[in-house]
């Protein structure tokens, strides 16, 4: 059985305000919160590569070693002076690049080659792990530097009334919507969420905590 996910039923123009929205949530009706683990999309729309070359300073690309096009494009790198440094061993090709506003014009990259700002300040780093946390302060400048880029954050609460904590808590979607059991992506959208863990979810406890908190929420979706 999954938590149930209520959207709270507020427009936000942008990131930062929804992110000031959640943390106002968990600051007003949340016991205790974990630290925010934050999931950030791949990029996959020339926006989203226009302005991740133009904002941050590396990526990482990834793919096939045989890819059709892959010697191409690093040859453009090396032609352009682009700085790389390639991961070996490793089973497939992975590379950290220098990132330049000049290199907006090599979109579309080759097909199958994937490129990630995951292991890029403020969003990870090199050695970063993919359920490692972040600090609340590089959230704030993720959620400033987002743009166009798709980043779901997620908080652990303890709802302050409730008698169980499992799975509460608050989920940020910046360019994406939760729909049920995961987050899709959805440009220009910005939303939270308040998810209920599974033991405590459509118990009279629960809806007697949902109509005292006075937020103006959605019907539940699945949630994680």
């Amino acid at each position: 059985m999954s938590s149930a996910l209520h959207r709270v039923r507020e427009p936000f123009p942008d990131a930062p305000s929804a992110l000031a929205r959640a943390r106002a949530i968990m600051r007003d009706f949340a016991d205790r919160s974990g630290l925010p683990w934050a999931q950030l999309g791949e990029v996959t729309t020339r926006e989203q590569y226009e302005h991740a070359v133009r904002t941050f300073s590396t990526g990482r690309v990834g793919g096939e070693r045989d890819l059709p096009g892959l010697d191409a494009y690093l040859g453009e790198l090396a032609f352009r002076g682009v700085a790389l440094d390639r991961m070996e061993p490793h089973p497939v090709f992975v590379a950290d690049i220098e990132l330049r506003p000049d290199l907006a014009d090599l979109w579309p990259l080759p097909e199958g080659l994937s490129f990630f700002l995951n292991s890029t300040p403020p969003f990870g780093t090199a050695d970063s792990e993919p359920e490692d946390d972040s600090a609340e302060e590089d959230v704030s400048r993720m959620a400033s530097l987002i743009g166009p880029l798709v980043l779901d954050v997620r908080w652990d609460c303890a709802w302050r009334g409730l008698s169980e904590s499992k799975d509460c808590g608050v989920l940020l979607c910046m360019n994406s919507v939760w729909v049920p059991q995961h987050v899709e992506p959805f440009p220009g959208e910005f939303g939270v969420w308040i998810s209920l863990g599974p033991r405590v979810a459509g118990s009279p406890e629960a809806e007697g905590w949902l109509r005292d908190c006075g937020l103006v929420l959605d019907e539940p979706q699945d949630g994680w």
